[in-house]
């Protein structure tokens, strides 16, 4: 059976810490395989408002999550602190892919890595609708180098200039 290969660019825009709840747990007492796109969508809502924008008013309109692929890589456990990095590519006429990893904190265990399709979304009209401009050349600022992609196996890295986006809820910053 063929598997979903992710490929990760060797650097991200951003990144965020989230703690892993009992609730996020299953029966088997790792995390659910459901519930882990719970986690992997507060990190989107963090990428946003990073941003300074909510996924409902991105310059006056919204977005969706046109599809999504993950691959796990390792169990996560109650406590134990994601870091979630996230960046953009594949920039198009309507959307772009939103390309994330996770790791333990303390370890640096990678623990899932995806991809998540967005598109723009006029909630009025219900109809997919063109990347606003102004969210496009913010964006581009922060776009994910996609040639910079290693292999499959090579752990990720945030450029010592993404640092200041690290955890940019939690401290206010605002790109503009």
């Amino acid at each position: 059976m063929a598997r979903i290969q992710i490929r990760l660019p060797g650097l991200f825009a951003f990144c965020t810490d989230i703690t892993l709840y009992q609730s996020h747990m299953n029966y088997g007492g790792h995390l659910d395989n459901a519930l882990l796109l719970t986690v992997v969508s507060e990190a989107r809502v963090r990428f946003f408002k990073s941003l300074g924008y909510t996924e409902l008013d991105v310059e006056g309109v919204g977005i969706l999550v046109a599809d999504a692929a993950l691959q796990y890589r390792s169990e996560a456990f109650h406590g134990e602190v994601m870091v979630v990095r996230m960046g953009a590519t594949d920039l198009g006429h309507k959307g772009f892919d939103l390309v994330w990893s996770m790791n333990e904190q303390s370890t640096g265990r990678e623990v899932a890595r995806g991809k998540t399709g967005i598109v723009f979304f006029d909630y009025e009209t219900h109809k997919v609708v063109s990347m606003p401009t102004v969210f496009r050349d913010k964006l581009a600022r922060f776009k994910t180098p996609s040639a910079l992609a290693p292999s499959v196996d090579e752990p990720p890295s945030v450029p010592a200039s993404a640092d200041r986006l690290r955890d940019s809820v939690n401290t206010g910053l605002h790109l503009g």
